[in-house]
């Protein structure tokens, strides 16, 4: 919320409630995902309907305090209020509600989040974009799960093999959201054991689906040869922090402080490395996938605290004009991943609470828990992000917390969710 809690057209507090859910995520993409899954409804048989359910494990992370029915009452009494609750299905008890969740499964709500998550940043939107583009960043966090086999199997521990093993398995999450708004538009769930677990692999699998007109921001445990390809194949502009030991050969020095680079596929060695150099400095085109022409830009921050201190930053773009984006204009929306951070602990903080454990205690349903809060949490930031724009102020100032307990406390007005 702002300082005075006041946006263009009113209160927020006025925007606010449960119906968030239906107004971001709409009951059309609700049905369209549980069709392609097959999960419609075959029969009146008393069972909660798929739509409804959909519905509920959103709600389910939204009250993240709230047991089963309690949360299955707060949608409920709206629905049958407006006149969406039909007498044959079974007001849900705990069991009931757990039969239905395994009955969707995740992939519905997967597909759900895929269908609906994108930027929701307008051009008047604060700090939405650096020129041309949108200001994109990744990064991953991690999750516990309930100490069942099952989840241990699945995802794993972290530090397995050294010592203690921790008290719960741990779900790896890597994200891409939207800088200024805090949105998720995509993610990949994984463990944190095991090949395949760490934070690149999951990335890898979203590199092909980032959209031509986004700066995607990364930190220095992304980059390697072959992503950073798959990431710049599909037209996306590039700004990722690299390690101290990538070798950047100077090819030119630029106005602005940064100079003109070239990354080479760490296969080619010797003298045919030297002779891509020597033909990227003299601006020659190069074969993509032996070589790519890049801009560095390189700065320090001394005032840093702890190991960091006197450090040298790296960022390498795709961004080769410097007129387009100068060096220090990079460097600028470089700390924009920084929203990146903001936006994991509206998640694992503001949403969940601080050191709670997830509810499920099937990796199926983890993963169907985990897509919930995305959703969840993307139509809270979808609508901050519309009302800052609209009041013309940085979404930063309306604070996540405070919206989600005005939401929480007025769910209960039947009026606040639309059919």
């Amino acid at each position: 919320m702002t300082d005075n809690g006041v946006v263009a057209g009113g209160r927020l507090t006025d925007r606010v409630s449960l119906g968030v859910l239906a107004a971001f995520v709409p009951r059309d993409a609700v049905d369209d995902a549980v069709a392609a899954a097959g999960k419609q409804a075959r029969r009146s048989d008393g069972k909660l309907p798929p739509h409804v359910v959909m519905y509920l494990v959103m709600a389910l992370a939204l009250f993240a305090d709230d047991d089963y029915e309690e949360v299955a009452a707060r949608l409920t009494e709206t629905l049958t209020a407006w006149g969406c609750w039909d007498e044959s299905w079974s007001v849900p008890t705990s069991g009931g509600i757990t039969q239905a969740r395994r009955r969707l499964g995740h992939e519905p709500v997967k597909d759900l989040f895929g269908d609906v998550a994108a930027p929701v940043a307008e051009e008047e939107t604060a700090g939405a974009f650096l020129g041309q583009w949108r200001l994109m960043a990744i990064d991953g966090f991690e999750w516990d799960a309930p100490d069942t086999r099952e989840n241990a199997a699945a995802f794993g521990f972290p530090g397995a093999g050294q010592g203690d093993r921790p008290a719960f398995p741990k779900v790896r999450v890597v994200t891409i959201s939207e800088c200024a708004s805090h949105a998720v538009v995509d993610a990949a769930i994984g463990g944190v054991a095991g090949k395949g677990a760490g934070e690149q692999s999951l990335a890898r699998k979203l590199y092909r689906r980032l959209e031509e007109d986004w700066l995607l921001i990364a930190d220095r445990n992304f980059y390697c040869w072959a992503d950073w390809c798959t990431a710049a194949d599909t037209g996306a502009a590039l700004l990722w922090r690299v390690k101290a030991d990538l070798t950047l050969p100077v090819l030119e020095l630029l106005p602005d402080g940064s100079y003109r680079s070239v990354l080479v596929n760490p296969k080619v060695k010797g003298k045919a490395r030297q002779a891509l150099i020597d033909a990227a400095r003299a601006g020659q085109d190069l074969d993509e996938d032996r070589a790519r022409h890049v801009r560095v830009v390189e700065y320090e921050v001394p005032d840093r605290e702890g190991d960091g201190k006197g450090e040298v930053i790296a960022l390498v773009t795709t961004i080769t004009e410097m007129t387009a984006a100068p060096g220090g204009l990079l460097a600028e929306a470089y700390q924009q991943r920084w929203e990146h951070e903001t936006g994991n602990k509206q998640l694992k903080t503001y949403l969940r609470g601080p050191g709670k454990v997830l509810r499920s205690r099937s990796p199926d349903m983890v993963r169907q828990e985990i897509y919930g809060y995305l959703l969840t949490h993307y139509a809270i930031s979808a609508l901050i992000c519309k009302a800052a724009t609209e009041a013309g102020i940085d979404p930063d100032r309306v604070k996540f917390r405070r919206t989600v307990r005005i939401i929480r406390r007025r769910a209960a007005d039947p009026a606040a969710f639309p059919p």
